[in-house]
């Protein structure tokens, strides 16, 4: 899960943005829209354009000085089924990771491609990016680093390349990810469209940024090749901490952990799409691989529970994170001015076509991605607003969810508040600053065309089977 790494800060401000959502309640004029549910999933409301009624005299809310508090437990228990996956899931990996084959899986497929550069660059794309567009791993491609690192200067390239080969389809697969149950389920669930649905246009999506990241970091490692004074880490010493890993071989039994993993992926993804499978099936699918994988791996009842209970106890942050930025929305709601919020906002860009909006909802997942560097807390803190003003402004729901997926996945190559970016690039050896001035433009290549797609998925988003 990219965001493993949150520390306390992300939590602290989260907090505050409850106690500023409890004063706002206190000088914001309340007011309510009327709902109904979406026609795809009737368990989720939508508002109703042009319903929208101050409240009336003398029906107003005043929240007790002390709600801010009742808020959090509210947030935590509203959250739950999110937070009951994060925990599952957390504890699943853990287990899969204990008996070597995720390990096994990604070393062998690094050092399988090490004997050309534009392959290595190539199938490091492609690895690292369905990773993080299946079950948004990101914290699992850390320890690579050094061994990726190693590969590069054997082959006259640097540690930038090897950040690049990463850290680049790590954020393009969290951007375009299609089944990530950290990430883009949970904002469809916001959302109230169908689990995994548009996975295939997302799909497509991610092949071309991709494309655009591969020439950009390829270009980069071939001047480097050729002279190795264009390196921009070339006063960086690397003589010391990049060994081969130990026990990283592919047997029988790893193979066939892999093979049952993703076989439970495809079944989830085919349940959800026949059958409108949710929360509670994926969780169940997590728990059938799970005890599938311990059971070929052969570990004790006692190892087992014990690894899931470290997997979930990881977990903690993440989940606490989700709770507390649901609780922003339950304030903003128990004091009646979530709905003034989105109409004042939604006045604001009336008149404007559909098109503007969503690239401002673009800017502003992006923006929010620096304060919050948690997919999932990010998901409950701006789709609560952003799906309604999608309603309002004539934006397509799924038009929302990619343009929190885009503001979350593409930043999340460069924010610095992401503690697993800054511990990748230390164990890699590369200067915050030098990255930032190696990535810089290709993220502006990335938001150009991620523009070109939300604008897309308005007009077209039903042809390619988005919505």
């Amino acid at each position: 899960m990219q965001k493993r790494g949150i520390n306390i800060d992300t939590l602290a401000l989260i907090f505050s943005f409850i106690v500023i959502a409890q004063l706002l309640s206190y000088v914001i004029a309340q007011g309510t829209f009327e709902r109904v549910p979406f026609p795809d999933n009737p368990n989720r409301m939508m508002v109703v354009d042009g319903t929208y009624e101050p409240v009336a005299a003398g029906e107003e809310v005043t929240l007790p000085a002390w709600h801010f508090l009742v808020g959090v437990t509210k947030g935590l228990a509203d959250a739950q089924d999110i937070i009951f996956l994060i925990f599952i899931v957390g504890g699943v990996i853990e287990v899969l990771r204990s008996t070597g084959a995720i390990d096994a899986a990604l070393h062998g497929a690094v050092a399988r491609l090490g004997h050309s550069p534009w392959i290595l660059i190539l199938g490091c794309f492609v690895m690292f990016s369905l990773g993080s567009f299946t079950i948004g791993m990101g914290e699992e491609y850390v320890p690579l680093i050094p061994i990726i690192v190693t590969m590069c200067l054997a082959m006259r390239m640097d540690g930038l390349v090897a950040m690049g080969m990463v850290w680049i389809p790590y954020g393009i697969g969290w951007g375009c990810a299609g089944i990530n149950p950290f990430g883009v389920l949970i904002a469809q669930n916001i959302a109230g469209v169908p689990l995994t649905s548009g996975w295939g246009f997302r799909l497509v999506m991610m092949v071309a940024f991709l494309a655009l990241g591969f020439h950009h970091l390829y270009r980069y490692a071939r001047k480097v090749q050729q002279d190795p004074s264009q390196s921009l880490v070339a006063d960086v010493d690397y003589s010391k901490g990049f060994e081969p890993p130990h026990d990283i071989k592919m047997n029988g039994t790893r193979a066939t952990i892999l093979v049952v993993f993703m076989l439970g992926l495809v079944f989830f993804v085919y349940g959800a799409a026949k059958f409108g499978w949710y929360i509670d099936e994926l969780n169940a699918v997590f728990f059938g691989i799970g005890l599938a994988a311990a059971l070929i791996a052969r570990l004790s009842p006692g190892e087992t529970s014990q690894t899931f209970l470290e997997g979930a106890a990881k977990m903690t942050a993440p989940a606490l994170i989700v709770g507390f930025a649901r609780a922003i929305a339950i304030v903003l709601e128990d004091g009646q001015i979530i709905d003034s919020i989105v109409h004042s906002i939604a006045g604001l860009l009336e008149g404007m076509p559909a098109d503007v909006s969503a690239l401002g909802m673009l800017v502003v997942q992006s923006l929010c991605n620096f304060f919050i560097p948690s997919g999932t807390g990010q998901a409950f803190v701006t789709m609560p607003i952003m799906s309604p003003l999608a309603t309002l402004t004539g934006v397509p729901q799924q038009t929302a969810v990619l343009a929190f997926q885009f503001g979350d996945g593409f930043t999340n190559m460069i924010v610095p508040t992401s503690a697993l970016v800054m511990g990748a690039l230390a164990l890699g050896k590369v200067p915050y600053t030098v990255w930032f001035r190696f990535v810089g433009p290709l993220m502006l290549k990335i938001f150009v065309l991620a523009s070109a797609f939300l604008v897309f998925s308005i007009h077209f988003g039903d042809v390619v089977g988005l919505y």
